[in-house]
């Protein structure tokens, strides 16, 4: 049965009607009165019942399908999402954050291999070009949901086995071993999915991907792990606590 959600417009408002509408339908996703996966009034019954234009009401749907809130399926209608990972910017795991989040994580080894050090992976690890590191590709699931592409390089003699990271994240491993990540440097940015990532993704071509590209270093300041991940943009979001200086 279609969900509906109580929205009180203010026609008086300088705030456009639709951005009204989808911020009301936002809100009661987040606090749960819509749950994953439940199916919401189409649009021609939600400009009917709130007396706006059909376009109105279907760029207020649209707003949030862009944002991953709702998912449209021809033939079937417009349910909730499912919902987003949010992962506090920290030195952890995915596999970590989401056991945390009471989310089963799992993981698919897609390469494993020693290869000679790119350039770049040669400079963040602060080794010479060409020296041998581990070559590592992951597929990791949140409930068996595909949630993110993981590409790593490690020095080869703290490097974990293949075997090992089919169960176990990367950094806990690593803490294990004793090389303890201490410290890292970061970036975050978004780009669109390339047709093999959406693929893997489980994503329309072109989607939006979060990117991170992460150095890792241990107590010592020695680099220990170089990695660049890509995350659904619709399943994923990094959170951040700002202080005042």
């Amino acid at each position: 049965m279609a969900q509906t959600v109580r929205i009180n417009l203010d026609r008086s408002s300088p705030v456009p009607l639709y951005h009204q509408i989808a911020t009301a339908v936002d809100a009661a996703i987040e606090d749960g009165t819509l749950q994953p996966g439940e199916l919401l009034e189409n649009e021609l019954a939600l400009a009917s019942r709130l007396r706006v234009s059909r376009p109105t009401a279907r760029q207020a749907l649209q707003e949030l399908v862009d944002r991953g809130r709702l998912v449209r399926q021809r033939g079937v209608g417009t349910h909730v999402a499912p919902a987003r990972v949010h992962r506090p910017v920290e030195l952890t795991s995915l596999h970590s954050d989401l056991l945390r989040e009471g989310k089963k994580p799992s993981t698919e080894i897609l390469s494993y291999e020693v290869v000679p050090a790119p350039a770049d992976v040669a400079e963040a690890l602060e080794i010479t070009k060409d020296e041998d590191v581990v070559s590592l590709r992951r597929l990791r699931l949140a409930d068996g949901e595909p949630l993110a592409l993981m590409t790593n390089w490690l020095p080869t003699a703290i490097a974990p086995s293949e075997e090992e990271l089919t169960s176990q994240g990367l950094y806990d491993l690593l803490r294990a071993s004793g090389s303890l990540p201490k410290v890292a440097r970061q970036q975050i940015g978004a780009r669109t999915a390339t047709a093999a990532e959406a693929r893997l993704l489980g994503e329309p071509p072109r989607s939006a991907l979060l990117t991170m590209e992460r150095t890792a270093y241990d107590s010592a300041g020695r680099p220990i792990e170089f990695g660049q991940h890509v995350y659904r943009a619709s399943r994923y979001v990094f959170d951040t606590t700002l202080f005042a200086s």
